[in-house]
């Protein structure tokens, strides 16, 4: 790390984080098709249906739209747009590679409610991927419009795991950005 990046004082950080994430959007083409998944398939529940128009600068004119959130336990939700205007869809729907796939959003979900997606997925024949990090378990699916989301349970241990991790979070990074390319993720099954 360079010199003037090791002894510069730390930003302050907000006296209050934030106190939950309100929602994350993503446009679909077809939002009865999304919502037959979101809500038939995987059990999460429409709470809202927003229909509006707004002036879209980029594309010079009014868009009508239709903005869907699907409410998690706290409140917050998976919210889709569905643009009436073919050009605000192409413009703002999000292209996904073949390849890859750390782009996603995921949840936190008791073991309960993991089982029970798993066995709706079965049950639906939909095709999803499990993986074993260590400190939790993740399952993996994606919605008819590609959007990645991944259902997630803590490991048993998950206190213990944690605290280590924060004790050394900026060391961590500090030794990966120095070139250290080590895992420390002793946790993970092999």
């Amino acid at each position: 790390m360079p010199q003037d990046q090791a002894t510069a004082p730390r930003p302050s950080l907000l006296a209050e984080p934030p106190l939950r994430l309100h929602h994350h959007a993503f446009a679909v083409k077809d939002q009865e098709a999304n919502r037959a998944f979101i809500e038939d398939i995987l059990g999460i529940p429409l709470t809202a249906t927003w229909c509006e128009r707004a002036f879209n600068a980029v594309l010079g004119r009014e868009v009508d739209y239709c903005h869907t959130f699907f409410e998690m336990a706290d409140g917050g939700a998976l919210a889709f747009f569905q643009f009436a205007d073919p050009d605000a869809y192409a413009m703002n729907r999000a292209h996904f590679g073949d390849k890859g796939g750390s782009w996603h959003v995921a949840f936190k979900v008791s073991q309960a409610t993991f089982d029970e997606l798993e066995s709706r997925l079965r049950a639906a024949d939909i095709q999803y991927r499990r993986t074993d990090h260590g400190y939790c378990v993740s399952m993996y699916v994606k919605t008819p419009d590609g959007l990645p989301l991944e259902f997630t349970v803590d490991a048993p241990d998950i206190a213990a795991i944690a605290a280590m991790r924060r004790a050394d979070a900026h060391s961590e990074l500090a030794r990966w950005l120095a070139g250290d390319h080590r895992t420390n993720n002793d946790q993970r099954p092999h």
